[in-house]
């Protein structure tokens, strides 16, 4: 008997203990291009992956080469999902703020065109709300003085980049800042925000 008790006790012992539930939730913000996007809420704690895709278009399966033609209407987007417990909605959206630039239309930094539109996409209507409300907020507080453009669309189909655009600040980590470097992004985050981004 205590030979059969030890031999459960043992591997009731062994058994791998259960990851403590997380809440995850999804975020999908449009900031310009996705690389950048991405690589600014991989460093973010509580974010626990981000995927480079595309939204808010109306062709079904859009591929890199379509949508940064202008065709499809779709924004390149990174879908973010994050733990609630570590961050929230809200704190995602003032890293996004100052993130982009809020102050053009159908534009970031270099990028040119709709699909390079600044969009907080939400997925329910208490990121509705808290959207809203961010905005309201930057619109009042704002370091600068050119009108808050960035629209607040409702989430549609994702859409996952093709592979090679995923994680391409780790994968091509050269190539990544070139571009990030040549386009102007932080010199003009720097302009708008200040030592804030």
């Amino acid at each position: 008997m205590h030979i059969i008790i030890s031999l459960l006790l043992f591997i009731i012992l062994s058994l791998p203990v259960q990851a403590q539930a997380r809440n995850e939730q999804i975020a999908t913000f449009a900031g310009g291009c996705f690389w950048c996007v991405e690589s600014d809420f991989d460093k973010v704690n509580g974010v626990l992956k981000t995927i480079s895709g595309y939204m808010g278009g109306h062709k079904k399966d859009p591929t890199y080469t379509q949508v940064s033609s202008g065709v499809t209407g779709h924004a390149e987007v990174v879908q973010i999902t994050f733990d609630a417990d570590i961050i929230d909605f809200a704190q995602l959206l003032e890293i996004f703020w100052h993130s982009i630039d809020p102050t053009v239309v159908d534009q970031q930094f270099c990028d040119h065109g709709d699909q390079y539109r600044s969009a907080i996409f939400v997925h329910n209507s208490s990121q509705q709300q808290l959207a809203e409300k961010s905005k309201q907020r930057l619109i009042a507080d704002k370091p600068f003085e050119t009108d808050v453009v960035t629209r607040i669309e409702p989430a549609s189909q994702f859409y996952p980049a093709e592979d090679y655009h995923q994680n391409y600040h780790q994968t091509n980590p050269i190539r990544y800042q070139y571009y990030r470097f040549a386009c102007g992004r932080d010199a003009r985050l720097k302009e708008l925000w200040g030592n804030k981004n």
